[in-house]
């Protein structure tokens, strides 16, 4: 049987395959340059709209500025001090035999709080007066025979000496006994006891501590350069975190006389009724203390002003000449830099930038630039309390 032989395979020609490469050369470029015409048709579209659509005006929120009395005041932070607080502790040694007080009880003046074991001294002085109706028998009997020339008077003195310890020694019993009463100093109230029935005390040992909570002090300080603004009497300001919501009335007391050459200020004592007992010392509070208020400010909403490492600025509402479809008048805004002033309840004084009757934004100023279309929104439940509508 005979081999069938196949015929050799054809190797393309040079011609032939520079043919093809020209052909998938001319397609990619074709694909190319489509892809890029598509592109610069899609960026001169986008380039169109956005010049010829506009933007709708932004609903701001609006406040008209007017001119008012600002409050001044200076502001610092405090720390609540006692009046009269003091440390109870015996002065003498010896045995607790009664307790008369319970932690937190409000105390007078006088009051016994704590009873040590006297009996050694009542014993000293039960001694002491034996000792001295004898020296008074005896110089009694000595005087006779003196007035009969039968006694020396260096016999006299002696027992009149005798007479005066005995008599001392009862006076410095009766000191110890009083000693170990031990009662307080003023009225307060007390803290926590430290100590227990039938517990040695030695002199020094703590017991109580007490404390007047009727009046306390304020201590604070202020930069030196608000010194020449300083008097006694002002009126001073106290908000503290436990009482959010109030705020405690005091009068500056105590102006340093000295300068802290470390931190440059003046030190302040001010003093604050506590009349229910509400503060106590060691609380921290806010200080303020009351100024003169500096009349016809012009003031903003602390909310209208933007403020930026290029400065503080707030948007002024402009009426423009052209009026919309329903006949109302079209807004923009101006972008205005100010200087700030006072602060006081939510409240600025502008000193530099706005004048009484412009019209500044107060809300939704995020979206706003220098010339941008805005109407004034009706939304009232968006409008803060401290804003007022324009007129």
């Amino acid at each position: 049987m005979s081999e069938h032989i196949r015929p050799p395979l054809r190797t393309p020609s040079r011609r032939r395959r520079v043919f093809w490469f020209l052909v998938i050369l001319i397609l990619c470029a074709v694909l190319l340059g489509g892809f890029w015409a598509f592109e610069q048709f899609k960026q001169k579209m986008i380039a169109q709209y956005f010049a010829t659509a506009t933007q709708p005006p932004t609903a701001v929120e609006v406040y008209k500025a007017a001119t008012q009395s600002m409050p001044r005041r200076f502001e610092s932070i405090g720390t609540l001090t006692a009046v009269h607080q003091v440390t109870i502790a015996p002065e003498v040694s010896g045995r607790v035999t009664a307790v008369k007080f319970e932690s937190g009880l409000s105390v007078k003046a006088g009051d016994v709080l704590v009873q040590l074991d006297d009996a050694t001294e009542r014993a000293d002085i039960a001694t002491y007066q034996a000792q001295a109706r004898l020296a008074t028998a005896n110089l009694g009997r000595q005087q006779k025979l003196a007035q009969n020339q039968f006694s020396t008077k260096a016999s006299i003195d002696d027992l009149r000496s005798q007479l005066d310890q005995a008599n001392a020694g009862i006076q410095r019993s009766q000191a110890t006994i009083e000693y170990k009463q031990i009662k307080a100093p003023f009225d307060g109230q007390l803290g926590i006891r430290q100590i227990n029935l039938g517990q040695y005390l030695s002199a020094g040992t703590a017991v109580v501590t007490l404390t007047d909570l009727d009046n306390l002090y304020i201590d604070f300080s202020l930069p030196e350069q608000n010194r020449a603004e300083l008097t006694l009497g002002q009126e001073v300001e106290v908000r503290l975190d436990a009482y959010p919501d109030r705020v405690f009335k005091a009068t500056l007391a105590t102006i340093d006389p000295q300068v802290d050459p470390n931190m440059r200020a003046v030190m302040l004592r001010a003093t604050l009724p506590n009349p229910d007992h509400l503060l106590q010392p060691g609380m921290y509070g806010r200080v303020a203390v009351v100024l003169p208020p500096v009349p016809d400010v012009v003031t903003i909403p602390e909310t209208a002003i933007d403020y930026t490492v290029y400065g503080d600025s707030v948007f002024i509402l402009r009426e423009g000449k052209e009026k919309d479809k329903d006949g109302k008048p079209q807004y923009t805004v101006e972008q205005v830099f100010v200087t700030p002033g006072a602060h006081n309840n939510g409240k600025v004084g502008i000193v530099k930038g706005v004048a009484p009757g412009d019209v500044v934004v107060v809300g939704g100023q995020l979206k706003l630039h220098n010339g941008a279309a805005v109407t004034i929104s009706q939304d009232r439940s968006l409008e803060n309390p401290e804003t007022m509508p324009v007129e």
